[in-house]
Formats: structure tokens, C-alpha cells, sequence
């Protein structure tokens, strides 16, 4: 296949924080490129606030900090635009995964000022409604499906938010079964979802089991399939896919089959045929660090990639399919 890449860092000599993770990527109609994540001093510390980036004419600007509250975690912001041309931005807010919330602020000027955060479902007492990592996607009759998760009791289970007013309000819908006669509970959290045909949507989630597992739904996401196997690796860490305008998907993902396994490589991977067979085409990062929980969307011909290196920089990969 036959690709033209440009590789770069959001930041590079000065880091706004010593650590960070999470990235989440949005092109813009008018060009631009939004990128945010998580930043503090690591994971899980009360410092950690949510950052964005601008990237205009080439180079991104110094992130800008986002908070919704002082001395509690932030996690995963996930970027979306809705029709009017708003961008949203969803998080996580909690001292543990078990407890956090999920918050939005949005802009209305392309990601340079944003509105108080709020709770996205006040008085939820789940354990953190819409998208969990992954994008939001608007189907073809208009209703936005957020891939959802929750991991309370120490159960995996990944779920639908579903929203038939562009995300003003939003519908929980059951979570996705993974319970077969005869086999295990799967965990398995973080969906990353694509509409094949008008009303035939399909996920791939991040699992503990060393494989990818898929679930499909014939009626908009109402309901879905019980999940099965993929011969795709996963070393428990997080991945991302997205449909191209052709019907061409590309993920990204650790190929790597061992739980809490190592994430590194990190590689783009491409499907002709709905997510049936893959085929590697693109090795991200091969060196021995961590580089994970990556981003993507396509908008035309072009991929845009965001994910995590080393914990210490974002990294941006804007490519152009031939």
C-alpha cells in the first residue's frame, strides 16, 4: 500500500508536564487539527488536568489547560464535533477508575476557549457515561453512538450511550454480552465502533484475553450481538479504528498477545473487507518504550493518529492514502 506519512510531536523540548497519556484527535472543517490528553505528574496523581493543542498552518500550540476540579484526577478526553460546529470535549474526573465521572466543556471558536465543565449526566450513578476513550459516531440516520465501559465491581463490561439530539441528553443502553454456554466472562472495555451499511454498526473492544473481540449490531446500536473472538492480538491496552469514506478501515492497536503485555509495537492496521481479514501496512513505533492508547480519524484521504510516547510526548501522524 502505498502511503505518504508525516511524523511529529505536539511538544517537544518543553513538556507542559512531566507526564502524560490518553490522546484524542479532531481535524477541523477549517483545516486545523485539535489534539487533547491527560498530563500531570503521573497517572492517577491529583495534579492531572486535561491539555489541548491547536495544530494551524503546521505547528501546534502550547497547550492550554482544562480543569473541572483542583486536587482530582482527570482522564481520557475524547473530542467530538456536533453539526452546528461545536466541539465537545468529554472526560473522566475521579480520585479511582471505579469512581470517576464523566464531564464536557465545549467551544465554540474551534478549540481556543471553552465553557465551564459540567457533568455530563448529573446524578449518574454509574460509572461514567458517553464515550470512554474512543470518538463518538454519528450514524447514517443522524443518532450519535458514544462507545461507553465501566469497570465497577471489577467487572469489564462495555455498553452504547446513545443520543438522538447531537449529544444533548443520552440513553444507556445494556451492556454488551460476552457470556457463551460453556466459556468464561470476558472483560472487556474501550469499544471503538464503525457503520458498515445504513443501520449495521460494529465494535472492536480492548480485552484481558490476549485477542480483540468484536460485537455487531443490524439495528443502529439498539442491540448487538453477543461478542466473539478476533484473531487480532491485545495486550490489554487500548485501541482505535475509524472507516474511511471508501469503507476501508484502519486500526491501530499493540499486536501483541499477552495480558498486560508490553505496547510496543505500535502498528496500523488495514481491512478491505469490513474487519474480516487485516493486513499490516504500517509499523508506527517498533523501539522498545511504551507507545499506546492511540487516536484516529479519517476524514478523505488522509488518516489523522495521535497516541502516547513514553509517557512523556504526543505524538501526531498525518498520513495520505494513495
Amino acid at each position: 500500500m502505498n502511503l505518504n506519512t508525516k511524523k511529529e510531536m505536539i511538544f517537544d523540548a518543553i513538556k507542559p508536564t512531566p507526564s502524560c497519556h490518553a490522546s484524542t484527535v479532531l481535524p477541523l472543517p477549517n483545516g486545523e487539527v485539535l489534539a487533547a490528553w491527560f498530563g500531570g505528574a503521573k497517572e492517577g496523581a491529583d495534579d492531572v488536568d486535561i491539555w489541548v493543542s491547536i495544530r494551524s498552518d503546521g505547528k501546534w500550540s502550547d497547550a492550554k489547560k482544562i480543569t473541572a476540579a483542583n486536587d482530582v484526577p482527570h482522564w481520557n478526553p475524547v473530542l467530538f464535533l456536533r453539526l452546528d460546529g461545536t466541539v465537545c470535549l468529554y472526560f473522566k474526573v475521579g480520585k479511582k477508575i471505579h469512581s470517576w465521572h464523566t464531564w464536557l466543556t465545549t467551544s465554540i471558536d474551534n478549540g481556543r476557549t471553552w465553557s465551564a465543565p459540567k457533568e455530563l449526566v448529573p446524578g449518574d450513578k454509574g460509572n461514567g457515561r458517553g464515550p470512554v476513550k474512543n470518538k463518538n459516531i454519528r450514524l447514517s440516520d443522524g443518532r450519535i453512538l458514544a462507545p461507553a465501559s465501566s469497570e465497577l465491581d471489577g467487572m469489564w463490561l462495555s455498553f452504547i450511550d446513545m443520543s438522538f439530539d447531537d449529544g444533548a441528553s443520552w440513553q444507556q443502553q445494556a451492556d454488551i454480552e460476552t457470556l457463551e454456554p460453556g466459556q468464561e466472562y470476558v472483560p472487556m472495555i474501550q469499544p471503538t465502533l464503525w457503520e458498515s451499511s445504513p443501520g449495521h454498526v460494529h465494535m472492536l473492544t480492548r480485552t484481558k484475553v490476549g485477542l480483540i473481540y468484536r460485537s455487531d449490531s443490524a439495528d443502529y446500536g439498539a442491540t448487538w450481538s453477543k461478542a466473539y473472538k478476533t484473531p487480532l492480538l491485545n495486550n490489554n491496552s487500548g485501541i482505535d479504528l475509524d472507516k474511511t469514506d471508501k469503507g476501508e478501515l484502519y486500526l491501530v492497536s499493540n499486536p501483541v498477545a499477552e495480558n498486560w503485555g508490553k505496547r510496543t509495537p505500535l502498528t496500523l492496521m488495514h481491512s478491505a473487507d469490513n474487519g474480516e481479514t487485516w493486513e499490516e501496512v504500517l509499523v508506527l513505533e517498533k523501539e522498545e518504550g511504551e507507545y499506546s492508547y492511540p487516536a484516529i480519524v479519517a476524514q478523505g484521504n488522509k488518516l489523522y493518529i495521535t497516541y502516547t510516547w513514553n509517557r512523556e510526548k504526543i505524538a501526531f501522524w498525518l498520513i495520505e492514502t494513495k
